[in-house]
């Protein structure tokens, strides 16, 4: 039977960080996921996710000064120290309530330059996540929500991850981003499944509920099933309506 992870970064966003996770655990979700969770106290969540026995299987780095367009730090050039800085707070938030994973957002960024970049922070990270037993993730993300973004596809992140060299680096699959750059899911995930550290789901085009557009996850689930797969899959996706008025797709999914 699948797993599945609940993104409250996009469900619940309605409640406060730990009634959310409450709230996952009660639609029956096997674990949680969050994207920014720095201005709710550390103990709040993991008060939460001890009564509900829930893993926070990650979160992501601050994307920076959004208001100036930032998406994240780490692959742009001269703000290397802000990137280490969200780094370090990412993997100290992520230790404190055991979240084994932490995704280091890009930025928006191109050229030889932002790759050096990009390797020199992963590289720190991994250092610094390695003392704490977590793994680093990076994504690619698609070029109309993320215009810009410096990492749009699997095989530039696998290019990346090999030249960090570091054992502790992931590819984070998230679907909807790599369908939308690529397409081609069943034979990336054959062939990537080793690389990657955590997969999300959400329906191409439009973003919602898992259980329409043109991807099948029921046949991408038996994919995933076959290939042994067996950790939680995150539900990374922005309702129709409400988040519960939505969820007949987890129990049908099971």
């Amino acid at each position: 039977m699948p797993l599945f992870s609940a993104n409250l970064g996009f469900l619940w966003q309605e409640l406060p960080l730990p009634d959310a996770i409450r709230a996952a655990k009660a639609a029956g979700f096997d674990a949680v996921e969050c994207h920014y969770p720095y201005e709710v106290p550390v103990e709040a969540v993991r008060t939460a996710l001890s009564e509900t026995g829930l893993l926070m299987l990650g979160l992501n780095t601050i994307r920076g000064n959004v208001a100036a367009g930032d998406n994240g730090l780490a692959a742009v050039p001269q703000r290397e120290a802000e990137a280490r800085v969200a780094i370090e707070q990412a993997i100290g938030y992520a230790q404190a309530i055991g979240a084994p994973n932490v995704h280091v957002m890009a930025g928006r960024a191109a050229g030889e330059a932002a790759r050096t970049t990009f390797i020199a922070t992963l590289r720190h990270a991994c250092a610094l996540a390695a003392k704490a037993g977590i793994t680093i993730l990076i994504e690619p993300l698609n070029h109309r929500d993320a215009p810009g973004y410096f990492l749009q596809t699997s095989e530039q992140a696998l290019e990346i991850i090999e030249a960090v060299g570091a054992p502790n680096i992931k590819l984070m699959f998230d679907c909807y981003h790599l369908q939308i750059m690529q397409g081609d899911l069943t034979r990336r995930l054959q062939t990537y499944l080793n690389s990657i550290g955590h997969i999300q789901i959400a329906s191409v085009p439009d973003r919602r509920e898992p259980d329409h557009g043109e991807i099948d996850y029921r046949y991408i689930l038996r994919l995933l099933e076959e290939l042994g797969y067996e950790r939680p899959i995150g539900a990374e996706y922005r309702p129709a309506t409400s988040t519960e008025a939505g969820l007949q797709w987890l129990q049908e999914y099971r």
